[in-house]
């Protein structure tokens, strides 16, 4: 990495109000940057350099052609190879790796989905799907970008449904090669980045039939486009997807093959191979198991996404925070003095609450991140491991992605008219990230798959519990300590001695009645959830489909209860790490107003079933506005202490130019009035 001076991630230099604690705003910036702050400071430097900036107002073939040139400048500034071999110069970093590519969201979104294509997606699907030998004959070229490639896997007709891609790779024994075929238009592989022009090389997903058995999903290297001309190889054809509503700097496109014959040495063959007599063997015997598992290497863009997500929305309310403490409109409670637009109470409603939402994303995100470095480090790579990291990483990629969309909008609204100057970058931001809540797994699919998985959990958990009984189950729990059964957060329950979780939550304001609240309306939802679809896996297919149909959207609500509950869990477990009295206060506030507004929004869930009294349900709101008052003296320090400066925020707004005017705009109407003129 070229020598850089570390940047500091924030200041304490504000002075404290009056009567009110402190925030070590350089301790919180520390906390914030996790585990691997130093690869994020190093990483923000990098981005931080106009020359991986975005330039607005570029075509996207311009865009595109500048984000390629972007990707070298990664390359000679060595940023691109900490998850890869040291064998063959990377460093084996995982968690690592991933810290310092979603930083690149503040340079420009583009580049760093571009880069997750080509060292996250497509390196990452040879190295942790080939063997040594693939990884010696491919990475070196992928690593220092002379093999620009694909990770080719979604199909037009086939989405999110990866098990049911019609793209074929028969082995043909007497050539030893695999013939790859997309055998109608809707399986021609769509979407695909560095697929319309950059690409020379792909990871195809394909059904492998060999001796006329169709043994599932596997991944064959398949060399595209001749090297020197760019051209397509024989059997190979493609289609530009055109302009984006966002990421315009990436080639998406269109493949699709015909009769295109590879060595049989090029299916990546850790998890399955084939011989050359055409036997297939593989070290999983279960075929689910073996597909989940080659499917892992998703699982890194999930992580990835996760943690752009939480950046973008850090940038929008360091922005939107900054300016609405500048901005003035309306002389409310002064006949000469405009109000500073934070002071106003809907205003702090409207920024405060997604403020400790971003820091409830960002704490469970060091979690997901420090789970996929143990599973890609080796620490800890077993089978439950690696599902309870898919898992985890599908409850939170949802959460944090609708989370930035609605905080970049909200930000944007909360800046007026200014807000939508493309040079203020929320409106830029947004369309960006649009489409993060669909690409590695819709969010919707993905939190089917987190309630699929929670209810397995809940009927291993109680199999042979009748449901009356399972109704009123506790899960005991110690105050503070987070049940691991299935490497989330488990589907647990805490409540006072009495068992009561509504009268539990005596205070709502309490750590215990929050728990108790927010734990209480998963396992309730999962519970009867689970009573509803009991005995549906012995119907037949389609009555069974259909029953399932019927509590879907109970289901993934379920899942997002669920979700909402890690992120308070993982909140609640920094504020333990945190030994400066004054921080630990006001981030306490910060994790109560999370907490109630999840309360809040869901009021009236817990009022239908009697977990708050219309009494209590009422004091939510109230409680909530109290906290906005608490926290507005602090809500500066708390957006610094996200450590990003104005070579990552690059808005107008965010300058101090608002200050400026406002200041000139008081001195003008105070001469006036001095001159006995009015105003």
């Amino acid at each position: 990495m070229t020598e850089v001076a570390d940047r500091p991630t924030g200041t304490s230099s504000r002075p404290a109000p009056a009567g009110q604690p402190a925030v070590d705003v350089a301790a919180l910036g520390e906390q914030l940057l996790g585990k691997w702050a130093d690869v994020r400071r190093q990483a923000r430097v990098l981005a931080g350099r106009p020359e991986l900036h975005k330039t607005e107002g570029l075509t996207h073939t311009e865009h595109r052609q500048r984000t390629f040139g972007q990707l070298r400048y990664l390359v000679d500034n060595d940023a691109v190879h900490r998850a890869f071999p040291a064998a063959l110069g990377g460093s084996d970093d995982h968690g690592g790796n991933i810290a310092g590519f979603e930083e690149l969201v503040t340079a420009d979104p583009s580049l760093q989905i571009k880069a997750g294509v080509q060292w996250g997606l497509f390196g990452s699907a040879v190295m942790h799907l080939g063997t040594g030998e693939h990884q010696s004959k491919w990475l070196p070229g992928i690593m220092n970008l002379d093999i620009p490639g694909c990770f080719a896997m979604t199909e037009t007709g086939h989405g999110s449904d990866v098990a049911s891609i019609a793209t074929t790779a028969t082995f043909d024994a007497g050539t030893q090669e695999f013939v790859i075929n997309t055998p109608f238009r809707a399986a021609w592989k769509d979407y695909i980045g560095n697929a319309a022009i950059d690409g020379l090389g792909a990871v195809v997903f394909a059904q492998l039939v060999t001796r006329g058995v169709n043994h599932g999903v596997h991944a064959f290297y398949v060399d595209l486009r001749d090297p020197d001309t760019k051209e397509f190889l024989p059997g190979i054809g493609g289609e530009d997807d055109g302009v984006k509503g966002g990421l315009n700097g990436i080639d998406n496109g269109r493949l699709h093959f015909s009769n295109v014959r590879v060595p049989r040495t090029n299916l990546l063959n850790r998890y399955g191979d084939v011989d050359a007599a055409g036997n297939y063997s593989s070290p999983i015997a279960s075929p689910g198991r073996r597909f989940f598992t080659m499917l892992g290497t998703l699982v890194q863009g999930r992580v990835s996404l996760d943690g752009a997500a939480v950046a973008a929305s850090k940038l929008a309310l360091k922005t939107a925070i900054t300016y609405a403490t500048e901005r003035r409109q309306f002389n409310a409670s002064s006949a000469t003095e405009e109000e500073v637009l934070l002071d106003y109470q809907r205003h702090q409603r409207r920024l405060f609450t997604r403020l400790a939402t971003t820091y409830a994303a960002a704490f469970a995100h060091e979690q997901l991140l420090h789970k996929f470095d143990d599973v890609f480090s080796g620490a800890h790579d077993t089978d439950e491991d690696r599902q309870d990291l898919e898992t985890l990483a599908a409850a939170l990629k949802p959460l944090s992605t609708w989370h930035a969309l609605d905080t970049l909008q909200e930000c944007r609204e909360a800046c007026g008219g200014a807000g939508f100057l493309i040079e203020n970058r929320f409106a830029s931001l947004r369309a960006d990230l649009d489409v993060y809540v669909t690409f590695e797994g819709d969010n919707t699919v993905l939190l089917q798959l987190v309630a699929k998985r929670l209810l397995a959990d809940y009927a291993k958990e109680f199999r042979s519990v009748r449901f009356g009984v399972l109704a009123r189950y506790v899960v005991n729990q110690a105050a503070g300590t987070a049940v691991h059964r299935t490497g989330l957060r488990g589907v647990a329950q805490f409540v006072a001695d009495n068992g009561l979780p509504q009268k539990a939550a005596i205070a709502l304001r309490d750590e215990e009645g929050q728990r108790a609240l927010l734990t209480d309306r998963v396992q309730t939802m999962v519970a009867e959830a689970g009573a509803a679809l009991k005995g549906a896996n012995k119907l037949p297919q389609a009555q069974a489909a259909s029953v399932f149909n019927q509590h879907q959207d109970e289901l993934i609500d379920a899942a997002k209860a669920h979700a909402e509950l890690l992120q308070w869990e993982a909140f609640t477990e920094a504020l333990g790490k945190v030994t400066d009295p004054g921080t630990k206060t006001v981030l306490t506030w910060l994790r109560d107003l999370f907490g109630l507004s999840l309360i809040e929004k869901n009021l009236s869930w817990y009022l239908m079933n009697g977990r708050l009294s219309m009494q209590r349900g009422r004091t939510v709101g109230e409680y909530i506005n109290r906290l906005l008052t608490k926290i507005r003296p602090h809500a500066l320090d708390l957006v610094d202490a996200f450590g990003y400066g104005p070579e990552h925020l690059r808005a107008a707004i965010a300058t101090g130019a608002e200050k400026v005017r406002q200041d000139e705009a008081r001195e003008y109407y105070h001469a006036r009035r001095a001159s006995g003129q009015g105003r």
